[in-house]
């Protein structure tokens, strides 16, 4: 994974850049603090992970609703009632593909960094890496055990490019040990790793 990482201020760095950034953007008179307030909380409370999580969790105790999602993704999320729903450029051809015994799904974009952020939320920096975009979709199984997650020999890998027309999202596979779970349970184990397809939802206490 070293291929992939950053300076460890990276974080520091560009929050000063995006705090300079804003100030001068409010000095001109562009925007004002209430706008980037109101754009900060919406990702965190309408737009991100969580609201994949509900999807994958409502799939895994659904079969109705999961056949629905892999085939006409945007009527389930409207059954969801999002808050942002498809919410704009980012989020309104949006497609589902369903981890399956047979098979793993990867999401990457190879032009850019388009990614479904009403269910995903903000992409991570090294999903907008140029060695992990050109990689991933040369040598998937490769890259994903630089991951840590080491798919089968057996199992098909399917690499799905995400666009301006259609951006993807992964629904992992339900974890062994959830029987019995709750929706709001399960979809405390999803993560925004599982649903992008570098990682696998990991059973209740591993």
């Amino acid at each position: 994974m070293d291929r992939f990482e950053y300076s460890r201020d990276r974080e520091a760095t560009n929050a000063a850049r995006a705090r300079a950034l804003e100030a001068l953007l409010i000095e001109k008179g562009v925007i004002t603090s209430e706008t980037v307030d109101k754009i900060m909380a919406i990702f965190a409370t309408e737009m991100g992970p969580f609201n994949g999580a509900k999807l994958v969790a409502k799939a895994w105790v659904d079969p109705a609703f999961k056949i629905l999602l892999a085939q006409d993704t945007m009527a389930a999320v409207e059954q969801m009632n999002f808050a942002t729903k498809g919410a704009g450029a980012e989020g309104e051809h949006m497609k589902a593909a369903v981890n399956t015994p047979e098979v793993h799904n990867l999401i990457i974009c190879t032009l850019c960094s388009c990614y479904p952020w009403p269910i995903l939320g903000l992409p991570p920096y090294w999903y907008k890496d140029p060695s992990f975009r050109a990689r991933a979709a040369r040598e998937p199984r490769k890259v994903l055990g630089e991951f840590g997650l080491d798919v089968d020999p057996g199992k098909e890998i399917k690499t799905w490019d995400s666009s301006a027309h259609i951006r993807w999202f992964v629904v992992p596979e339900r974890p062994a040990g959830t029987d019995g779970f709750s929706e709001e349970q399960l979809a405390a184990l999803v993560t925004p790793e599982s649903m992008m397809g570098v990682a696998i939802v990991k059973p209740p206490g591993a």
